[in-house]
């Protein structure tokens, strides 16, 4: 009976470590889950979104892998993204941070802001006035303007602005008017070989390449995948303990919706 017991406590730690192996297994070459946490990309993603990245999109490189192991350095099956995607990347500062935001410009490009209006190699991209919507701030609700946003390559997605004036709306500053404190004359950022350019859809209110101090250029070898579609999505209003309440978060229509 000694035996036998035994025999079942092993297969048990077998089984469990199998499972354990194809979990990370598919998390590294396939697709892994991630939380939205703040509004910075609202309107396509919003706070309590849980969406699949795709890991194979961009290739692999170390930070593919739970906890970035050094084990190799580049990338394997290496590609850019497009224009467009939302991607899932480690913060150059800080490789323990994920962050998520959609990239604008590639190796090479020469990226503006200009009143609000993003600028690509010199020519502005368009953008429409859709209408009113009301944003994530800091844990507060605000009233801002959603347009659609078109690339140069036709991809098109919505953006919300508070306003066209804000610290983030004309970058990069070349020359500061030393009486007002405002930017008198504006540079651009020049994207280095190599590196990407993102920003958020919320664009008053993201932490993106526009701050070169907190996110910056992103290294190609720090993006993680992809983001494809979203899989559960809730509001926030439910509470643990009252199971009746939980139906009522569900975002029911945002569910198995692609990220776009």
């Amino acid at each position: 009976m000694a035996k036998k017991k035994a025999g079942g406590w092993a297969e048990t730690v077998k089984t469990v470590l199998y499972a354990a192996l194809i979990a990370v297994g598919i998390r590294t070459v396939a697709f892994e889950p991630f939380n939205i946490p703040s509004g910075s990309m609202e309107p396509t993603l919003l706070v309590g979104d849980y969406l699949f990245v795709s890991k194979y999109a961009y290739g692999y490189s170390r930070h593919s892998i739970p906890f970035s192991p050094p084990v190799f350095e580049g990338r394997i099956f290496g590609s850019l993204p497009e224009r467009g995607d939302v991607a899932v990347f480690k913060l150059p500062s800080d490789t323990s941070q994920d962050y998520i935001k959609r990239i604008v410009g590639l190796p090479g490009d020469r990226i503006q802001v200009r009143g609000g209006i993003l600028h690509i190699n010199g020519q502005a991209v368009r953008r429409e006035l859709i209408g009113p919507y009301t944003a994530e701030d800091d844990g507060s609700r605000v009233l801002a303007r959603q347009y659609r946003e078109t690339l140069p390559n036709g991809v098109s997605h919505m953006i919300l602005e508070k306003t066209d004036d804000g610290q983030l709306d004309n970058v990069p500053c070349a020359q500061v008017d030393p009486a007002t404190g405002r930017c008198a004359r504006l540079g651009e950022f020049l994207v280095p070989p190599g590196h990407v350019f993102a920003m958020g859809d919320n664009r008053d209110n993201s932490q993106d390449s526009r701050v070169l101090g907190a996110v910056g250029f992103i290294p190609v070898d720090n993006l993680v995948g992809r983001a494809e579609f979203i899989f559960f999505s809730v509001d926030g209003s439910a509470s643990w303990v009252k199971p009746w309440t939980w139906p009522g978060a569900i975002r029911w229509a945002r569910l198995l919706s692609t990220v776009r």
